[in-house]
């Protein structure tokens, strides 16, 4: 007998961006306020649309705390050959799984911080993601985010 896993998909508007925040970014206001600020994920979310329809381009805004279900996202995100703007927190830093489905991406990848990562802790100042991204901004707060929105909408014109 075999044992299968099948997912599936929740039906989405056709975006031209991915927006992807990975683990822990859904507790934005109430963790390490001091780093990242008081604004929460719905707020980083309402700013990340209205960047978004300010340049004229479709956002699909997904998060996560389940690395497979990110791995997921970034699967659908190069079957579909859209951009990824891409916070992937803590996993930047070791995450290989993460790297790879991201290398595997078809549209430009734009990775995205909140926090100075250089400026923290050791372990923060490499990401494995940096190396198949075309692009990362960090340290903005939710800057980051608008700017990052930018170049992606920028390399698909």
């Amino acid at each position: 007998m075999s044992i299968g896993f099948t997912r599936s998909s929740p039906a989405r508007e056709k975006a031209d961006v991915w927006v992807l925040s990975g683990v822990n970014l859904g507790r934005l206001g109430t963790r390490e306020t001091g780093v990242y600020g008081l604004g929460t994920y719905q707020e980083l979310e309402d700013v990340v649309r209205a960047t978004a329809a300010e340049l004229g381009v479709v956002v699909d805004v997904r998060q996560t705390d389940d690395e497979t279900e990110m791995i997921h996202y970034l699967h659908d995100a190069a079957d579909a050959g859209v951009a990824v703007v891409l916070n992937p927190g803590a996993w930047s830093h070791y995450s290989y799984a993460l790297r790879d489905a991201c290398a595997a991406l078809t549209g430009p990848l734009v990775e995205v911080h909140l926090s100075q990562t250089a400026a923290r802790e050791q372990f923060r100042h490499h990401s494995v993601i940096s190396e198949v991204a075309r692009g990362t901004i960090t340290g903005l707060g939710f800057d980051s985010y608008r700017l990052a929105l930018r170049a992606a909408a920028a390399l698909l014109a």
